[in-house]
């Protein structure tokens, strides 16, 4: 086997791990670390629920005297600063780790470089590069905050066979199937955050929290995009949002049930557009954010670019007479979009779209 051919199988390996964490280690990225000796896996780490530990003390513990002289592979650059945790650079060098294969450079500006540097500066061998891409898709949401200062935006939709993503009047509409459904719950729960226009919160009345069994407590913040501080006191939203956190975006000088939900736990704050509630979210920490409705809301968002993947589902259900139309279809997609995966799920299909770089438009 190939040197390259061996970097990028360890590093796969890594990269996986990594992704068992997704969305639950904010505000830090969920890093995979493998240590490899002698053509074995000695070590494996991922950033821990909550963000603490990291992956590379994990991976270096349950290595122990075989990381001297190993190789180890990591998901990004390790860290280089001294937080709540030593840095992890300055762990693989006492480790007496021979190699490094990093797949992305970190562009935390307290970190970018300088956790290569230490590795360097200690006459580690340090390779990068390995499988970048797919560890920028494991670790979009973080990238995007780092270098837009905004959590990255999936929008998920569910279109009807005529285009439609539900009925006037009648709230929610089952368009997929329970295997559709699962598959949203855990996209939500590999969100930091969830946000829904305040016309879809008064017709669904929906929940938006994570409900597989063992997930349970991986609901994602939940956001309602509310103006006039419409949302109900009443609503599933503002009776749980002492157990799992809801915010109200509204209006500067809105008063509407602002009281009441704020009694209720809700957090309600001003914000004068969605750019300004993104870059707010970025503030806290949030670096994903999945859009779950409706219409209005994904249109804006879409038009504005703010969007960086779609997961389209679409069912072979006819909504007919009455529907709301789909702002997008499979078909029918906004410029500078690209089709990464597609795959059946249950009865619907699930298509993944992610934005190409403007520089890569055509």
């Amino acid at each position: 086997m190939s040197i390259t051919a061996r970097d990028e199988r360890y590093m796969r390996e890594a990269i996986r791990l990594s992704e068992t964490h997704v969305g639950r280690t904010g505000p830090n990225p969920s890093v995979g670390c493998v240590i490899v000796k002698d053509g074995e896996i000695v070590g494996r780490g991922v950033t821990a629920l909550g963000g603490r530990p990291h992956a590379e003390p994990q991976a270096i513990a349950e290595a122990g005297e075989r990381a001297r002289g190993a190789t180890a592979y990591v998901t990004l650059e390790p860290c280089s600063h001294h937080g709540k945790t030593p840095p992890c650079a300055n762990a693989i060098v006492a480790a007496g780790i021979a190699r490094v294969v990093v797949a992305v450079a970190d562009p935390d500006p307290r970190v970018s470089g300088r956790g290569l540097k230490i590795l360097a500066d200690a006459d580690i061998e340090v390779t990068i590069g390995i499988l970048q891409k797919e560890a920028r898709r494991a670790m979009g949401g973080y990238l995007t905050r780092q270098t837009k200062g905004r959590p990255q935006v999936t929008l998920k939709l569910a279109v009807s066979a005529d285009g439609m993503l539900g009925r006037l009047g009648e709230g929610q509409v089952a368009i997929t199937g329970p295997e559709a459904r699962a598959e949203v719950h855990r996209l939500r729960a590999e969100s930091d955050a969830i946000l829904v226009g305040i016309g879809t919160a008064l017709a669904d009345d929906p929940e938006l929290t994570v409900r597989l069994p063992g997930l349970e407590d991986a609901s994602p913040i939940r956001i309602v995009l509310d103006r006039r501080a419409e949302l109900p006191p009443t609503s599933k939203l503002a009776t749980t949002a002492k157990s799992v956190p809801v915010i109200a975006a509204v209006a500067a000088g809105s008063t509407g049930h602002r009281l009441a939900l704020q009694d209720l736990g809700v957090e309600v704050v001003d914000a004068v557009g969605i750019e300004d509630l993104l870059a707010l979210l970025a503030q806290r920490g949030v670096s994903s954010l999945m859009v779950e409705g409706g219409a209005r809301v994904a249109s804006d968002l879409l038009a504005r670019g703010l969007v960086d993947r779609i997961h389209l589902y679409d069912s072979s259900v006819t909504i007919g007479p009455g529907g709301i139309a789909s702002p997008i279809t499979a078909d029918h997609l906004p410029a500078g979009f690209v089709r990464v995966d597609e795959r059946k799920v249950g009865a619907d299909r699930l298509q993944i779209f992610e934005r190409l770089p403007a520089s890569a438009w055509v």
